[in-house]
């Protein structure tokens, strides 16, 4: 285990007496790329404003870099970048000025490293462009690599392939798992794009009316979702069906079927017995999607 990059400690925040977060916990090490999922409503921007120290935490802690944010907030928050919504950007003025510029708020940042991160968001060729010229996505790009000019551990993105394209999004992909992965940065995105989330996070927090439901690796809770069904891959699905008719037949060589592990070498031994050729069986694995509805019981907020 890396180090720990953010710590979130029962968190808690009311609007006068009603109550948007309630004891909400979880943490990244070096290296996360967690995905920040919920409903409408559930407290994913909410909980974001207090980890960023934008709005007051009415119970509860939150460290970054081990420094508390309400306590020692210029310190924990130093090695933080962030996106909250849409990038912040001057529109007639170009990409590198708009870069020039946020390096100004910093001690060290210096045209090569300004050229280093317009390198790593692929946007050398435009960047002297005014940005009221930009797609959204270069858009995008350069809000990135304004978040990332003073070389954070920790990147927070609400929502970041917003509007991208599919080459957009791969490129936005690729970029945020070679931070993770080069550069040792704990990476939180909230998004809805739970599809894309599943091709790069390694981590998920679910949240639903404001509580944790769930925080896990991602490969645990697809494989949770599947609730037990195994994938076989034999040489006759339909004579399998015949033995086991609670079976479902995916194709002529896929079927699955509800077990438990203890299960499997009885049902090898059957099949055997019945010369069944099988070829395989695998725990089913379901997407980020499939697991978030039946974790969150649907898009709904109560």
């Amino acid at each position: 285990m890396g180090k720990t990059i953010l710590k979130c400690e029962n968190l808690n925040k009311k609007f006068g007496k009603k109550q948007i977060l309630k004891n909400v916990s979880f943490e990244m090490q070096e290296g996360d790329i967690l995905g920040f999922i919920g409903p409408n409503g559930a407290g994913k921007t909410t909980t974001i404003k207090l980890i960023l120290g934008l709005q007051n935490i009415t119970e509860g802690k939150v460290r970054i870099n081990d420094f508390d944010v309400e306590k020692q907030f210029t310190k924990a928050i130093k090695k933080v970048g962030a996106i909250v919504e849409n990038p912040d950007l001057y529109m007639y003025l170009s990409g590198n000025e708009n870069l020039r510029l946020i390096a100004n708020l910093y001690q060290g940042i210096d045209q090569t490293r300004i050229n280093e991160v317009v390198r790593l968001v692929k946007l050398e060729n435009r960047i002297h462009d005014k940005v009221s010229k930009y797609s959204l996505g270069m858009r995008q790009r350069l809000g990135i690599a304004q978040a990332i000019l003073h070389r954070p551990n920790l990147l927070i993105l609400d929502e970041p392939t917003n509007g991208l394209d599919p080459e957009g999004i791969k490129e936005m992909r690729e970029l945020l798992i070679d931070l993770a992965q080069k550069e040792k940065m704990a990476i939180l995105i909230s998004s809805h794009n739970l599809a894309e989330l599943d091709n790069f996070c390694n981590k998920v927090c679910i949240i639903k009316n404001g509580q944790i439901i769930e925080t896990s690796d991602l490969s645990r809770i697809k494989k949770e979702a599947g609730k037990n069904f195994k994938l076989l891959e034999v040489e006759d699905s339909k004579k399998v069906q015949k033995l086991f008719p609670e079976a479902i037949i995916i194709n002529k060589n896929q079927i699955k079927i509800q077990l438990e592990k203890e299960q499997i070498p009885e049902l090898i031994q059957k099949l055997v017995e019945n010369q069944i050729k099988i070829y395989e069986v695998k725990t089913e694995e379901k997407s980020l999607e499939q697991a978030f509805f039946e974790k969150t019981g649907g898009n709904v907020i109560e």
